[in-house]
C-alpha cells in the first residue's frame, strides 16, 4: 500500500507541474501578452526549478527520507496554489515597470518558481523510499520519473483541452490546491495530530482567504464586465467602459463598436473600407480573423457575400450573444487562416487578415508562404488587405511584411490611421497585382458628415489614411518566411506599448489585466 501511495503522489506531483506551466500562460499572459517571451520565461523557469527541487530532494533523501516530509512538501506546495490569486496583481504591479522581456521573467519566478521547485523534489525523494536495494535502484528511479511524466502528459492534455474552457483558471488554482493538500494528508496521518491539524488549518485558512481576496467569489462582477470565458485559445472578456463596447483577447482590444449602432469606432476598420471602392459592384470577402465581427458588418450592409475564418468558436460565439452579429450575415469556417487558406478551393474578390493576437500578428500568417496561399485564392484582380499593428507608419514590422507582399503582388501600399507618424497605430497593407488608383469623387462623403459625429469622424479616418497612403517596394524590408521569421521579436515593442495604453485607459476596471 505504501509503494501505491508514493507511486500516486510522484504521478499527481508530475501532473501538477504541467498544469502549473500551462495555468501561468492564463495567469500573466492577460497582462503581457501570450508571446514567445511568456512561453520561454516559463519553459526556463519550469526547467530550472525542477533542477533546483531535484538537487535538494536528492539530498534530502540521502539525510533522513521519510514519507511524512515529502507530503509537507507537496501540502506546502498546493498552499502556494491556493495562495496564487492573491499573488498576482500585487506581483504584476511590482513588475510592470521593468519593461516586458524583465517583467515576464521575474513574475514567472516569484509566482511559479516555488511551488514548482517543491514538485521538483518529490520524484528523487521517492526513489530513495522505494529503493529497496541497491541492485534495483535503476529500475526504480526509471519507473518512477515514467510515472511522473506521464502523470505531466495527461495533465497538459487534460489541462489545455478541457479543463481551462470548462471549469477557468482561478478555479483550477484551487482545484489543484486542494487535491495536493488532501492527497498529503493521508502520509500525514499516522504521525502527530499536531502535524495534521497545522495543514488543515492552513488548508482551511488559505481557502478562506482566496475566496474572499482572490477573485473566486463571483457574486459581484467586476464594474463593466459583462461577459467572461476561458477558452481553449485565449482568455475572452467583454467589456463595456464609456459607452463603448470592447472584445478583449488576453487583455488585448480587438473590436470596440457603439452598440446603439454597432458601428466601430477603431480606426483601422474605417481604414479597411477603402477596399470596397476599388470594385464596381460588391463581390466576395474572405474574413480571416472574426473578432467582435464589425468588418463583417460594414461589408455586409453593403452588399458583399462574406466567409470568416476564426480558429476559436469561443470568439465566433461571443460575437453573435454580444456584438450583434447575425448569421445571415456571414459564413464562418472555425479553423486555422492559413489551413483554410490551404485547403479551400474558393476564389475570393478580396481577403482581409485581421487575425493579430494579443501581442502580435501569428508568425505564420505573414511569410511568403502563407501570401502565396492566399494569391492562390484571389481573383486576377484581387486585393489582400492586412491589419498591422505598429509603432509609427515606417515601422520594422510594416517594412517587413510589405516586402514580403511584394514578392508576390506588383503593387503594395500602406494606409496609415494614426497620428502623430511615430505613435502606436494600425497600418493597413493593401496588395495587389492592379495599380490602386481611385478617383477622389468615388471616396464617399455622407450628406450629414458635418452633423452626425460618428459620420464626421468616419469620413476624416477615410479620407486621412489614404491621402496619407505610400507605396512600399521590393527591398524595402526583410522578407519573412517560415524557416526565418522574428516577427515575434519585433512585436516586443509593439506589445509594449499597446499595453501601458490600455493600463492607462482601463485604469477603473477590476480585472485579471
Amino acid at each position: 500500500m505504501k509503494k501505491l501511495y508514493i507511486n500516486i503522489l510522484v504521478f499527481m506531483s508530475g501532473a501538477a507541474v504541467l498544469a502549473i506551466e500551462i495555468l501561468g500562460t492564463r495567469i500573466l499572459g492577460p497582462f503581457y501578452g501570450v508571446s514567445i517571451f511568456l512561453w520561454s520565461a516559463l519553459i526556463a523557469v519550469t526547467l530550472l526549478s525542477l533542477s533546483v527541487g531535484y538537487t535538494v530532494g536528492g539530498r534530502w533523501a540521502d539525510s533522513s527520507p521519510r514519507l511524512s516530509r515529502i507530503c509537507l512538501v507537496i501540502a506546502t506546495a498546493g498552499v502556494w496554489m491556493l495562495l496564487l490569486p492573491v499573488f498576482i496583481h500585487p506581483v504584476l504591479s511590482i513588475t510592470e515597470g521593468l519593461g516586458l522581456r524583465v517583467a515576464v521573467l521575474l513574475a514567472s519566478i516569484i509566482l511559479f518558481a516555488p511551488p514548482l521547485t517543491l514538485l521538483g523534489i518529490v520524484t528523487p525523494y521517492a526513489i530513495k523510499l522505494r529503493t529497496e536495494n541497491l541492485g534495483r535502484v535503476g529500475k526504480t528511479s526509471g519507473n518512477l520519473f515514467a510515472i511522473s511524466t506521464i502523470g505531466s502528459v495527461i495533465s497538459g492534455l487534460l489541462t489545455g483541452y478541457f479543463l481551462i474552457p470548462f471549469i477557468g483558471v482561478r478555479e483550477l488554482l484551487f482545484i489543484w490546491g486542494i487535491t495536493l493538500v488532501v492527497l498529503s494528508l493521508f502520509g500525514l496521518i499516522s504521525k502527530k495530530r499536531s502535524q495534521t491539524l497545522f495543514v488543515i488549518l492552513v488548508l482551511v485558512t488559505s481557502a478562506l482567504v482566496v475566496y474572499n481576496f482572490g477573485g473566486l467569489d463571483s457574486r459581484a462582477a467586476p464594474r463593466g464586465i459583462i461577459a467572461e470565458r476561458q477558452s481553449r485559445y485565449a482568455e475572452l472578456c467583454v467589456l463595456d467602459w464609456e459607452g463603448t463596447r470592447y472584445l478583449l483577447v488576453d487583455g488585448a482590444v480587438h473590436t470596440m463598436v457603439d452598440t446603439a449602432r454597432w458601428k466601430s469606432q477603431y480606426e483601422y476598420v474605417v481604414a479597411l473600407e477603402l477596399t470596397k471602392y476599388f470594385y464596381e459592384q460588391p463581390g466576395r470577402l474572405l474574413l480571416i480573423g472574426l473578432g467582435g465581427g464589425s468588418v463583417v458588418k460594414n461589408f455586409n450592409r453593403s452588399g458583399w457575400l462574406v466567409d470568416a475564418v476564426e480558429i476559436d468558436p469561443a470568439i465566433t460565439q461571443l460575437a453573435f450573444e454580444y456584438f450583434g452579429l447575425l448569421p445571415s450575415e456571414v459564413t464562418v469556417h472555425t479553423d486555422d487562416g492559413r489551413r483554410y487558406l490551404r485547403a479551400s478551393e474558393q476564389k475570393y474578390d478580396l481577403i482581409i487578415l485581421d487575425a493579430f493576437g494579443s501581442s502580435s500578428i501569428p508568425f505564420h500568417l505573414v511569410t511568403e508562404e502563407a501570401f502565396a496561399l492566399a494569391a492562390g485564392r484571389l481573383d486576377a484582380n484581387g486585393i489582400i488587405a492586412i491589419n498591422v499593428e505598429s509603432v509609427g507608419w515606417r515601422d520594422q514590422i510594416v517594412r517587413a511584411v510589405g516586402a514580403t507582399l511584394r514578392q508576390l503582388f506588383r503593387f503594395v501600399i500602406a494606409l496609415p490611421t494614426s497620428e502623430p507618424r511615430n505613435a502606436l497605430g494600425n497600418m493597413i497593407l493593401m496588395a495587389s497585382n492592379r495599380p490602386f488608383s481611385l478617383e477622389e469623387s468615388r471616396i464617399p462623403y455622407p450628406q450629414d458628415y458635418l452633423y452626425d459625429p460618428y459620420q464626421h469622424w468616419f469620413t476624416i479616418q477615410l479620407n486621412h489614411s489614404w491621402f496619407n497612403r505610400f507605396p512600399i517596394e521590393k527591398g524595402e524590408g526583410q522578407i519573412l518566411r517560415d524557416d526565418l521569421n522574428p516577427v515575434d521579436i519585433w512585436s516586443e515593442r509593439v506589445n509594449l506599448e499597446a499595453r501601458k495604453s490600455l493600463h492607462e485607459y482601463f485604469q477603473g476596471v477590476e480585472a485579471t489585466w
